[in-house]
């Protein structure tokens, strides 16, 4: 992790830390408005009158919300992951001599449909990708299905996510409530938040690394190409071992654990509530 911190910083600068913010900044909130308020409604459908949830139950309305959520995850996930790919990629194409005309893309070590600017350094030319231009060229070539590859593996990784973080989190956060009518201290729901994510997310990091993998367009000629799921898995388990599965578990704890943190604190204090009442919908339906 501090390598590659290292050397992003030393390539692409500190701005090179925030690529595909953009992304996330525009399609984190709906995606976190889908998983919390899906699991709500699937917890209340599944609830009996005046007994609370079996684990079991728990874990199907977290696994409908794990569903649900990918209709906006995986379109992002696809998008985030070429920007903050750009820079290496733009890397490469310098240290292999690949030069560019304006009429077209030739390529010696990197390939993709992605690249197409004159050889100009991989700080300038990774400035000149945009999430616009990303999807632009997806849509082009591929058409909207390629805004959902990965799909499979994006499912893989979100249901066992929400099936695991969901009844964890409502389990931590019910020891903080002095009684079930009060919520729990803000502080408390932090908490739960942060050690429910982090455990959620080290434990399907195997499949975030696979749909990393399927998601990645632009390949070198050493990196490996996949047909499938079920072929990616499978030649990483073999030429890179099993500790490859958990390669970036910190960094995703390190970014989910204060994500998910906050998001229930806004969430059960009830902060989207409060806005809605207050405007004219939220008056006129009340």
């Amino acid at each position: 992790m501090l390598d590659c911190l290292v050397k992003t910083l030393r390539s692409e600068g500190y701005f090179g830390m925030y690529r595909g913010a953009a992304v996330n900044l525009t399609l984190v909130t709906p995606e976190k408005a889908i998983k919390l308020a899906a699991n709500d409604y699937f917890r209340h459908s599944l609830a009996r009158d005046g007994t609370g949830l079996t684990i079991s139950r728990e874990m199907v309305a977290g696994c409908g919300a794990g569903t649900c959520q990918v209709i906006i995850t995986t379109p992002m996930e696809m998008l985030k992951i070429q920007l903050q790919d750009a820079g290496r990629v733009a890397s490469q194409q310098l240290m292999s001599g690949v030069h560019y005309s304006s009429s077209g893309c030739k390529h010696v070590a990197v390939s993709s449909p992605l690249t197409r600017a004159p050889n100009i350094g991989s700080a300038a030319l990774a400035k000149r990708i945009s999430a616009t231009h990303i999807a632009a060229a997806i849509l082009h070539t591929q058409g909207i299905k390629g805004l959902y590859r990965g799909l499979g593996a994006t499912l893989l990784r979100d249901i066992p996510f929400s099936i695991i973080y969901f009844p964890l989190f409502a389990h931590l956060n019910r020891r903080g409530q002095a009684s079930l009518e009060k919520r729990a201290p803000f502080y408390h729901s932090f908490l739960a938040g942060c050690v429910a994510g982090s455990v959620a997310a080290v434990s399907v990091n195997p499949f975030d690394v696979i749909k990393t993998r399927l998601q990645s367009l632009t390949k070198g000629t050493n990196e490996n190409s996949y047909s499938g799921l079920v072929d990616c898995a499978r030649k990483i388990w073999w030429k890179e071992g099993p500790s490859a599965f958990l390669r970036g578990a910190g960094c995703r704890a390190l970014v989910i654990a204060p994500l998910f943190g906050i998001a229930q604190v806004i969430y059960f204090i009830g902060v989207g509530e409060f806005l809605v009442k207050l405007s004219p919908y939220g008056r006129f339906s009340s």
